[in-house]
C-alpha cells in the first residue's frame, strides 16, 4: 500500500498533476487559451476605446458646441424662408435674387469651399464618434456572450423554447381562451 502511495503522490500530489503539467508542453491548456484571448480582446478593446474617450467638458466648450450646431439648421430654415418669401413677396424676393446676380464667381467659389469644408469637417467627426461607439458596443460583448451561456446553464428548456410558440399555442386557461375568440 505504501508503494502505491508514494508512485501516485509523485504522479498526483502536492497540488500538481504532472501528467496534464507535461501534456501542457506538447500541447495548449484550452480554458487557459481561452482566458489568455479574453484578456488579450479586452485590453485591445479598452486600450482602443480609451482613445477616444474624451474629458468632461466646460462650458465655453459646451457653448462653441451650440455655436457649431447653428449653421445646418439656419441654412435649411434659410432656405425654406427664401422658398416662403419668394411667394408672400415676388417683387422683393426678385429684387435680392438681382443682387446675388452681382457676386463674383471667385466669391461663390470660396462659398462653396467653406461650406464643403465645414460639413466635410463635421461628417469626420461624427464618423469617428461613431467608431467610439462601436468600440464601447464591442467592448460588451464578452460581458453579453457570458451573460447568455449562463442563462441557458440555468434552464436548457428556456434556451431551446421557442418564442414563437407564445403566440401560436393554445393557452389552458379558459377565460383567456374564451375572450381571445370573443375578441375577433
Amino acid at each position: 500500500m505504501g508503494l502505491i502511495e508514494r508512485v501516485f503522490t509523485l504522479i498526483f500530489g502536492g497540488g500538481r498533476n504532472v501528467l496534464a503539467e507535461t501534456a501542457e508542453v506538447f500541447r495548449e491548456n484550452a480554458e487557459a487559451g481561452a482566458v489568455r484571448t479574453i484578456a488579450l480582446q479586452t485590453q485591445a478593446l479598452t486600450q482602443h476605446g480609451a482613445e477616444f474617450s474624451h474629458p468632461q467638458k466646460g462650458g465655453f466648450d459646451r457653448f462653441m458646441d451650440g455655436i457649431n450646431r447653428l449653421p445646418r439648421p439656419m441654412l435649411a430654415f434659410g432656405t425654406l424662408g427664401l422658398f416662403v418669401t419668394a411667394m408672400v413677396d415676388p417683387i422683393w424676393f426678385a429684387s435680392r435674387m438681382q443682387g446675388l446676380v452681382l457676386v463674383p464667381e471667385p466669391l461663390w467659389w470660396l462659398l462653396g469651399a467653406i461650406v464643403s469644408f465645414y460639413f466635410g469637417a463635421r461628417h469626420q467627426f461624427k464618423g469617428q464618434e461613431f467608431q467610439r461607439s462601436i468600440a464601447q458596443t464591442m467592448a460588451l460583448v464578452p460581458q453579453v456572450v457570458e451573460n447568455i451561456r449562463a442563462l441557458n446553464a440555468l434552464s436548457p428548456k428556456v434556451a431551446s423554447y421557442n418564442m414563437g410558440d407564445l403566440v401560436t399555442k393554445p393557452n389552458d386557461n379558459a377565460a383567456l381562451t374564451e375572450w381571445w375568440m370573443g375578441s375577433r
